[in-house]
């Protein structure tokens, strides 16, 4: 690949160019720049809706890109230093989706832990692979699971040979890294190409002191989530390749599920973000490790709040953690995760990232700044100060070991019949339920239905857990195999 210069954004470019060009449009989209739809002109702005656009011959075609889509792509894999970048108009989840699709068949095995995004999962019901669950192990006082440990991946490996791939999450949702680069060695040794789902590592590839990116790790595939850490638009993202990963078959992999009307708004934040993070991502990323450091010292002075940090690592199933991450865990003030979430939100106009049973989530990257942070950590105290009660009956496991019967694809297309939820006890679910965000299934098609799963969604449900997956909006009725 040529030495392109990182200050170049092609899309954007040529989207500039092209406005000038004051074309008459006889295309789609419809609102013909905005002018067919004046509300929607005002709401998002003339400049916006003048380069909402169709694929042309100036603009290149997402699905087979030969000019400035082209371009763009390659200076993301020389930014993100991969072999080939692809960009995601169907956010990660498309990007997670074409990794699992590319490298699984019908009936392969594909090794990665449970606690994964529903979009791994739903990958695996359109292609028919099978999982194996390297389950991951809990930290009891904290009530989330942690990382892969490398012998567990080993001992996966050694007990299915024929597996094709491994997928690792880099990070979880709560900062915790597994060992990828062990990982990778183990699994390439084993002629295992390994997925890292990096919706929230975006950084990795421009921070400095921060856990080891996928592509620097040698995985051979990444989708990352440039619109969470890295700035652009909402729903974009890129999907990474390593030098052993046929490009082509990947594009073709790509085009069965995306969009063939690529927005341009889209990709030409990518573009724009990635230029951004090449030039000033070291920078960037300094602050947003400052603002998550300070943080994370200014909670845990307040008191029962504990904001966990590299305090945790042990080279093992903590092998890593990122810093940039603000998780804190709330249950010593009596009150679940979700709880305090709805307290932000409700009383002090500060909306987080996800709060679950035992812990909030703040999200902080490159547009927060030290005035916001601080009126973050102001609202906890007085919530604490509010708010706290005793801990009594308190739930905080956050990860329940599935028993998989059959798998994702069979049971999610079997014949199934709806019961009332207390109902289903003993049977084999043919949807998910799971709270969003984070999106990690507590039940997942193919799985028996416990009294532990059953008590953990009611439980979540009384907390004000957004439930979402099953056919059933109000989470009354499970759909089980009949």
């Amino acid at each position: 690949m040529a030495n392109l210069s990182q200050s170049k954004a092609p899309i954007f470019e040529a989207l500039e160019n092209f406005r000038n060009m004051r074309v008459v449009p006889f295309d789609v989209p419809g609102h013909k720049r905005g002018r067919g739809n004046q509300e929607l002109k005002d709401f998002l702005g003339e400049k916006c809706v003048s380069i909402d656009v169709n694929s042309m011959k100036p603009l290149d075609n997402l699905c087979h890109p030969v000019s400035v889509i082209h371009e763009a792509e390659q200076l993301a894999a020389q930014a993100f230093h991969a072999a080939n970048a692809f960009l995601m108009v169907g956010g990660t989840t498309s990007a997670v989706q074409s990794m699992v699709l590319t490298m699984c068949k019908r009936g392969d095995k594909i090794i990665l832990p449970r606690n994964v995004h529903r979009s791994v999962i739903n990958a695996l019901v359109l292609c028919g692979a099978v999982p194996v669950y390297v389950n991951p192990e809990v930290n009891i006082n904290l009530g989330i699971s942690l990382g892969m440990k490398l012998n567990q991946v080993e001992q996966a490996i050694k007990k299915n040979p024929d597996a094709v791939a491994v997928l690792v999450n880099n990070p979880t949702y709560y900062g915790i890294c597994s060992d990828l680069k062990g990982i990778v060695e183990t699994a390439h040794r084993n002629n295992m190409k390994v997925l890292a789902d990096e919706a929230h590592g975006t950084h990795f590839y421009f921070g400095d002191k921060l856990p080891v990116s996928a592509m620097e790790a040698g995985a051979d595939m990444a989708a990352v989530s440039m619109h969470k850490s890295g700035g652009s638009l909402t729903q974009s993202s890129f999907l990474l390749t390593g030098p052993d990963v046929h490009s082509g078959y990947v594009r073709q992999i790509i085009n069965l599920t995306q969009t063939t009307s690529g927005s341009y708004l889209l990709m030409g934040s990518l573009d724009i973000s990635r230029r951004n993070l090449a030039i000033h991502g070291k920078a960037v990323f300094e602050q947003v490790k400052f603002l998550a450091e300070y943080a994370r010292n200014e909670i845990n002075d307040i008191g029962d709040y504990y904001a966990f940090g590299r305090d945790l690592i042990d080279g093992d199933a903590i092998y890593d953690f990122d810093t940039t991450k603000l998780s804190v865990h709330t249950l010593d003030i009596g009150l679940a995760g979700i709880e305090v979430y709805d307290i932000l939100r409700d009383e002090y106009d500060i909306q987080i990232e996800f709060g679950d049973l035992g812990n909030v989530l703040a999200y902080i990257s490159i547009g927060d700044r030290i005035q916001e942070v601080e009126r973050l950590v102001s609202a906890l105290a007085e919530i604490r100060r509010r708010f706290r009660k005793p801990r009594t009956g308190m739930l905080s496991q956050e990860y329940i070991e599935p028993d998989v019967v059959v798998s994702p694809q069979e049971a999610f297309y079997a014949n199934k019949v709806s019961l009332d939820r207390e109902q289903t006890l003993g049977r084999i679910s043919s949807e998910f339920v799971m709270c969003y965000p984070p999106g990690i299934p507590i039940l997942a098609p193919g799985e028996r239905i416990t009294r532990d799963v059953l008590n953990y969604i009611a439980y979540a449900e009384d907390k004000g857990c957004s439930l979402t997956g099953p056919e059933d909006v109000t989470i009354k009725n499970l759909n089980v195999l009949l």
